[in-house]
This record gives C-alpha cells, sequence and structure tokens, in this order.
C-alpha cells in the first residue's frame, strides 16, 4: 500500500482545516439548494431559440469557488450556480489548447490532431480547417456569434483566426498567455509582441486597460447593440486567472490576511473575475436578454497549483491527468431549466457542450457525423440519466514515455510507457505518465519555501506504469485497484486500443522563425501567406520549401530557435 508522508503540519491542525474530511461533498458544501426534488417548476416555453453564453475561465482550480468550500469570495458564481443546476461529475482537459478545441469541435483530441500538448505561437498550426465549428453551427441556425478572450487555437494564417472560424466579431488575444494591462506576451527570451486584436486587426489603442474588465464591458457592448429578439451566441474566454498573478490593488486588499503572496494575489483574480460575470449577468437583464437565456460555465483545467489554484482535495494539478487536472468546475444558469436549484452528478465532458448548444438552438446536426460529445441537455434540465458512459480523457503518443511501462504490462495489446487515460462507468484508468500526482491543499500559510506546496506526497509506487481507480467510491484517487482487478484494467486497455485505431496523426510541427513578432510590426498575428499556405501538412515537420532560396535566407536562424526551444520546452507551463 502507498505510504504517505505530511510535512509541515500536525494531525490535529489538519482536521481543524478540514482537510482530511471524507465528507468533502457533504450537503452543507455542494448539494442542492433547498428544494423539493419533485418540485416541477415549469420554464417559459421555448418559443425561440435561447441566447447562448458560454463562460470560460483559465487555469481555475476545482476547489477555487465558494460552494466547493473555498476561501475565495465568489458570490455572483455562487449565486447563479445554486439557482441553476451544479454539474459535479463534469471533466474537462488537463491544459488550455485541448479543452478549447474539445469545445470547439465537439471532438477528442485524437481526432483533430491536437493531443499533444498546446499549439505554440510560433507553430504553423491551428484548429484544423475541416472542422465544422460550434459557432458556424450557430451561424447556420441563424445566430450572431461574438467572441471575446483568450483563442488559443492557432493564428499562424489569417484562415485560423476566429473571424474566420465562425465569429462575427472577436476581441480578444490569439496567444495563450499575456500581460493583463500591456497585452504583451514573451515566448522565450527575446521572442516578444503584443497581443490583443479587435477582429482581424491588432488593438492597439486598448493597451492599459484590465482584461477581465475589458472583455466583461465589450460583452455588455455587444448585448447594448444587438436586438433580444434576435438569437446571439457569446463565448467570453476569460485570461482570468492564469499567470501572470496579476488584479487591481483593490482587489488584492480584500485578501491582505492571506499570508501566501501567490494566493493572494490569485484570489484577488478570481473575485475580480466573479464581479464580472456579475456585471455580465447584469447586461443580460437591462437589455432584455435573461428570460430566454443559457448561461454555461466552466473551467478549461485543473488550477496551477504553485501559481496560487487549488484542486484540493483532489489529486494533482493543471497539465495532469489526475482528477485535479481534468475534473472542473462547471454549471449551467437559465430560467429555462425545467429542474433547478440542485446538483446534478450526470457524467459530462466538454465536447457535450456542441451537441448540446446547436440542439438548444435548433440548429442541424446531421451534417456534423462523429462527434464525440452528447446532447446532455435532458439530463441537466431534467434530472434524466446522461447518455455519456464513458470519457476518453487523452492519448498522446508524443509525450515521455514512462520509464517502467510496456507491451508486457499491457497484456500485449497495449503499451503501458504511452500515456493514456481513461473513464468507462465508474472505472478509471491511467497508463504511462500521468503527471505530478500529489494532494496539494490551498497555499494560505505565510512563508511555504521550496516545495511548500507538498503537504501529502506519494513516496512509493513511482514504478508504476498503471493505476485503476474506482472514482465514484474513490474521488481522491488514493487507492489504486490495478493489482486487485486486472480484469478491468484489460477491458479498459481494450478501449483504449479501440479509440487509437480512430486517432489521426498527431499535429505538432517545429516552431518557424518567421513568426517573430519583429517581421510583424511587433504584434503577434498571422505570418504564413497564401504561396506558403501547402508547405505544412498534418503534425509533421515542415516540408523542404519549394523556394529553396527564400528558405536558406532563414535557415540558420530556424535552427537557432529550435536549440533554444529544445532548452527552453522543459521550463513551459
Amino acid at each position: 500500500m502507498a505510504v504517505y508522508a505530511f510535512t509541515g503540519f500536525s494531525l490535529v491542525s489538519l482536521l481543524s482545516f478540514g482537510y482530511l474530511s471524507w465528507d468533502w461533498m457533504k450537503p452543507s458544501l455542494v448539494a442542492d439548494v433547498a428544494t423539493d426534488p419533485m418540485e416541477k417548476s415549469l420554464p417559459p416555453a421555448f418559443t425561440r431559440p435561447p441566447h447562448i453564453i458560454f463562460i470560460l475561465t483559465d487555469d481555475q482550480g476545482y476547489h477555487d469557488i465558494g460552494y466547493h468550500g473555498s476561501d475565495i469570495q465568489t458570490p455572483t458564481l455562487d449565486r447563479l450556480a445554486a439557482e441553476g443546476v451544479k454539474l459535479e461529475n463534469y471533466y474537462i482537459q488537463p491544459i488550455c489548447t485541448p479543452s478549447r478545441s474539445q469545445l470547439i469541435t465537439g471532438r477528442y483530441q485524437i481526432h483533430t490532431g491536437l493531443q499533444h500538448s498546446i499549439i505554440r505561437p510560433r507553430q504553423p498550426n491551428c484548429l484544423p480547417l475541416d472542422q465544422v465549428t460550434l459557432p458556424q453551427k450557430l451561424q447556420e441556425a441563424g445566430y450572431s456569434t461574438h467572441m471575446v478572450g483568450k483563442w488559443h487555437l492557432g493564428f499562424y494564417k489569417k484562415e485560423c483566426l476566429p473571424t474566420r472560424r465562425g465569429f462575427d466579431t472577436f476581441l480578444g488575444s490569439l496567444t495563450g498567455n499575456v500581460d493583463y494591462y500591456t497585452y504583451d506576451n514573451c515566448d522565450g527570451p527575446g521572442v516578444c509582441g503584443y497581443d490583443l486584436h479587435e477582429g482581424e486587426d491588432v488593438a492597439w489603442d486598448q493597451s492599459g486597460k484590465y482584461s477581465t474588465f475589458l472583455y466583461a464591458q465589450r460583452v455588455s457592448k455587444i448585448l447594448a447593440s444587438h436586438s433580444p429578439k434576435e438569437p446571439i451566441f457569446i463565448y467570453v474566454a476569460f485570461q482570468a486567472v492564469h499567470t501572470p498573478l496579476q488584479s487591481p490593488k483593490e482587489y488584492i486588499y480584500r485578501y491582505r490576511s492571506m499570508g501566501n503572496v501567490a494566493r493572494r494575489k490569485y484570489a484577488a483574480m478570481v473575485t475580480c473575475m466573479d464581479e464580472a460575470v456579475k456585471n455580465i449577468t447584469w447586461a443580460l437583464k437591462k437589455y432584455g436578454y435573461y428570460e430566454n437565456s443559457v448561461i454555461v460555465f466552466s473551467t478549461d483545467n485543473g488550477g496551477q497549483t504553485f501559481s496560487g489554484g487549488s484542486n484540493w482535495p483532489l489529486r494533482g494539478r493543471k497539465g495532469t491527468y489526475w482528477e485535479g487536472g481534468v475534473r472542473g468546475i462547471g454549471f449551467v444558469h437559465s430560467p429555462l431549466i425545467k429542474r433547478k436549484r440542485r446538483t446534478s452528478w450526470a457524467l459530462v465532458h466538454i465536447t457535450d457542450w456542441y451537441p448540446t448548444l446547436v440542439s438548444l438552438a435548433r440548429g442541424n446536426l446531421s451534417n456534423v457525423p462523429g462527434l464525440d460529445g452528447y446532447n446532455v441537455w435532458p439530463a441537466i434540465s431534467e434530472g434524466k440519466e446522461s447518455p455519456r458512459t464513458e470519457i476518453l480523457h487523452n492519448i498522446d503518443p508524443l509525450y515521455n514515455h514512462a520509464k517502467y511501462g510496456s507491451l508486457e504490462d499491457g497484456f500485449g495489446i497495449w503499451n503501458t510507457a504511452v500515456q493514456a487515460s481513461i473513464r468507462v462507468g465508474e472505472w478509471k484508468l491511467l497508463t504511462g505518465d500521468p503527471g505530478y500526482s500529489d494532494w496539494i491543499p490551498p497555499q494560505t500559510l505565510t512563508n511555504f519555501p521550496g516545495s511548500w506546496w507538498n503537504l501529502e506526497r506519494l513516496t512509493d509506487g513511482l514504478k508504476k506504469s498503471v493505476w485503476l481507480f474506482n472514482i465514484t467510491a474513490d474521488p481522491y484517487e488514493r487507492y489504486d485497484l490495478s493489482d486487485q482487478r486486472p480484469d478491468v484494467v484489460r477491458t479498459l486497455l481494450m478501449r483504449l486500443v479501440h479509440y487509437n485505431r480512430t486517432a489521426i496523426p498527431v499535429r505538432y510541427p517545429a516552431e518557424n522563425p518567421r513568426a517573430h513578432p519583429d517581421f510583424n510590426g511587433g504584434a503577434w498575428g498571422p505570418w504564413a501567406s497564401e504561396d506558403d499556405a501547402d508547405e505544412w501538412e498534418g503534425g509533421g515537420e515542415p516540408l523542404k520549401s519549394r523556394n529553396k532560396k527564400k528558405k536558406c535566407k532563414i535557415c540558420k536562424l530556424r535552427s537557432f530557435f529550435r536549440k533554444l526551444n529544445t532548452r527552453l520546452m522543459s521550463n513551459r507551463i
């Protein structure tokens, strides 16, 4: 049995914090707001397609919302969730691009070629252009579509931009990490550029405005200029609460008693985002949209624990396939929900929003076969059983293979060195290297040095490459059952084999120095011309240029950047 080491706290202090309680999901924390489960409150009839507001936050930890017992103040989110339906069996992906791509396409990463890492600023890569996106389907259904916030689905050519992928308007950043005020982003030493765009133009004039406020104000402006008689879809992808940890001082002051500086700044950013959601909700009511609206709230991945986030009491963090990396905060708030004020344990995945929202919009899904998502609206609105019974968390053939994995350990049908994870029913299987595996409580104490957040660390089992958990009975992944239930391991490995047969090649091309902002007026933006649009295929290395002279002019620079990138890769998030 695994041995756990406790450092820095006594058992009594842990119990006083409530961190060792098995009843972390007891009614006092996340159960339904008091209501009769048989309540039959009828919503307004669906006389016309509803307005859809999808709010996605960045790097917000599972613990970091009021109704999960957090020390961070989120009164707006708590109220919206309490009056709607909380999704407590809701899954996302462990990092940015994968979650966003699956939301926009309704397909697993293995079916878009984006199963490895994220799309980096200098890569000639983007969401595959043959994918029909969620906003495109909503446009077909007569919706006005708008995006505000972080894209992070590639931009190396104009066809990849949000306004070419189904959005009528766009205000936000194209890369994955920008300053909240200056909108500068550095992709390595000396590779820096401005990244705030209005449509397909650089929005230089917006510099200096805090992004969380700017994005909420833009949503209000969109609602004010649109008619509530016409359906609208607004995708609000807040940059918050991704690093850098920046917030207006008045929000930080609220948490002045919080000893840990990173946690203090992070908490301020979460509360600031909560108030931005309040302003958006107020605008929906002011301009006449609210009664016919559906608000979906979702995180994009688990919290980054060394940047103030907390996924407690779940195991792991952002970038891992433990529950702390893939179980998300999610809820739906709408006057149109039939059974409100409750908690749903229906299994829901981020891919499910595509068919769910298109169905709500009365759109046509018949011409987009092969979706991995399901329409889960009956489960959300009426409390019916979820049509989903399993989730492929991912199969990443390029991630560092586990040292101790082998085909033999996978019954001769699966190489357990490969990073993969799947959930089927109540069972969850992980193979390869799932990522950092500690249980990390909120970092509220002062002067935690070095490995300060490692309250509880797994000290054996490091030579493993297969883990099995009954995730319903053991949501914290403390009891590995892979040795006791080889039959279940084999069954789930067979499911991985099945999915792997449907996977397309990984799209992860080498970075290109032509993407440097210095060649684009100091801003990140499309850099590949129409002439060399066919220079890259699939996910391999860039193909040889037809214009050899042109390539030779930058070959030395390209080699330099590749070597530099190799050195930096291990330090990137």
